[in-house]
């Protein structure tokens, strides 16, 4: 039986398609946030994730190689971990790299599939959480960048302004309340949800029609 966590913690990938109205479900986000990982069953991942490092991990090899090779120091992955704590929740993140000089720093997050908004707002999360929550990047401006195999996409400083943190805190506080957030099982999203149906009954197991089949309208 899931176990429920003393205080919520959100993991920032959780909340970047919900911000973009990628995904709908808030309840699977909640879940998460609430209850302890380790307490509950999980459907069977059929990613392929050893091909996915191995592809990340040469995407991140070029972009840092490029950075270093412009005299930039560069911190990695597991150097950037981070938990911000909130009143109401920790929000976590890994940012895959963060360079600074001068006061002025960039974080870039390297993206091997399809570009999507949701992977600017996830770099724009960690432009809000790192320099709060990591010491060493205190009172430093950043700016970020998304790193795909064949371009990148800066986003501005600018980005992160009063609307973008007042739709991250509401939605903090939906994830994090002590009533479950809006539950929104659809084929789509259920697809791509670990959470069985021994913990989410209203769980869409059905595949989405993607058979490419015509019709007369």
């Amino acid at each position: 039986m899931a176990q429920r966590r003393d205080t919520p913690y959100i993991w920032v990938t959780w909340l970047t398609k919900l911000l973009v109205g990628e995904n709908s479900c808030e309840w699977a986000a909640w879940f998460r946030a609430n209850h302890d990982g380790s307490s509950y069953n999980k459907v069977p991942s059929t990613f392929n994730e050893t091909s996915w490092k191995l592809d990340h991990t040469e995407l991140l090899s070029r972009a840092r190689a490029d950075l270093e090779k412009d005299g930039k120091t560069v911190f990695s992955e597991n150097q950037n971990s981070f938990s911000l704590r909130g009143r109401t929740a920790t929000l976590g993140g890994k940012p895959d790299l963060i360079t600074v000089s001068d006061g002025i720093g960039t974080i870039l997050d390297a993206k091997t599939g399809q570009p999507s908004p949701s992977h600017h707002v996830q770099v724009m999360l960690y432009m809000y959480a790192v320099p709060r929550a990591l010491r060493q990047f205190g009172g430093v401006t950043f700016d970020g960048k998304v790193v795909y195999p064949d371009h990148e996409v800066h986003v501005p400083i600018t980005a992160v302004d009063d609307v973008f943190k007042d739709n991250l805190s509401e939605l903090i506080h939906r994830v994090a309340s002590q009533n479950p957030a809006r539950r929104v099982p659809s084929s789509m999203e259920c697809s791509f949800c670990n959470i069985t149906n021994e913990d989410c009954p209203e769980r869409i197991d059905e595949k989405p029609d993607v058979s490419g089949e015509t019709t007369d309208f």
